[in-house]
């Protein structure tokens, strides 16, 4: 018997946002081709009896909301949904030409809630990003003092954030783009960690550091697993359990559990925020 898994979709691309038939498609057919990051083509089963948890991760959740393709009726037949939504404050600025601005995303919350579960909604305050504009240095950092009453009144417990990683062609790209980014050191960004910690317990959220060094975090604020697999088990409708070994393909200091990515770099991502470090339609000149 071929135990269920937990299928990612995706960090490599915004599957709800730009590639939902895409996604409907294969799900009819019961599986969906995969071009991996090293261009190795694979096949991902995706029957429900073979899923535990369909985890589905975007900044942009209307196309699933509306019903798009028929894709709210047929995810109803996997036993787990759970979302990964990013809201930055960013959206629809010059770091996020091509996500909803943050009023609109905040509006996604409540029917997105309404899905699976105000429980089964992770929400990514990812990345916190830093800019010089003159001798003023400006962050979406105190966006989330307006964004954590919402999730607490919605239910909505869990937060996971990190810093931006400066990759060397998001810094080529942010500085053609006009901007001069700002990285602050590791005294600052512990500092801004337990602002964030303050506002998050204020409001009875919980606050995990997603592939952070030590040396960013203060104590209260945990260790991120955007999929996690203790968690996605204790939720689970029918008591699956899920094995929550590492997933050895992620980053050193990613905490998350292991899954199947269904993502493809093939499948370019529309949002074009410039601080990303894979979309291919993000050019360097």
């Amino acid at each position: 018997m071929v135990m269920p898994a937990i299928i990612s979709a995706s960090r490599r691309t915004d599957i709800p946002a730009f590639y939902l038939k895409w996604l409907v498609d294969g799900i009819k057919r019961g599986e969906v081709t995969v071009k991996g990051p090293y261009g190795r083509a694979y096949k991902v089963k995706l029957n429900p009896e073979r899923v535990h948890t369909m985890v589905l991760w975007s900044k942009n959740f209307l196309p699933l909301i509306k019903n798009a393709y028929g894709a709210r009726d047929i995810l109803k037949n996997y036993s787990q949904l759970y979302f990964l939504f990013t809201i930055t404050g960013l959206g629809g600025s010059k770091w996020e030409t091509g996500v909803p601005s943050p009023g609109e995303a905040i509006k996604q919350l409540e029917p997105l809630s309404e899905i699976a579960g105000p429980e089964r909604i992770g929400l990514r305050f990812d990345p916190v990003v830093h800019w010089k504009e003159g001798n003023t240095i400006k962050t979406n950092l105190y966006f989330f003092e307006k964004l954590a009453p919402i999730l607490s009144s919605l239910g909505i417990k869990r937060v996971i954030f990190s810093f931006v990683q400066w990759y060397p062609k998001s810094v080529k790209r942010t500085t053609l783009a006009g901007i001069e980014y700002y990285d602050p050191s590791p005294s600052e960004k512990r500092k801004e960690a337990k602002y964030l910690l303050e506002i998050a317990n204020s409001h009875g959220l919980s606050i995990e550091a997603c592939s952070q060094p030590e040396e960013f975090i203060v104590p209260g604020i945990k260790k991120g697993a955007c999929i996690d697999a203790d968690l996605l088990s204790a939720l689970h409708p029918f008591g699956w359990k899920i094995s929550p070994g590492k997933d050895t393909g992620q980053r050193k200091l990613c905490g998350c559990s292991k899954s199947i990515d269904i993502g493809s770099y093939s499948l370019p991502c529309g949002h074009l925020c410039l601080y990303c470090y894979a979309n291919p339609k993000l050019r360097l000149h």
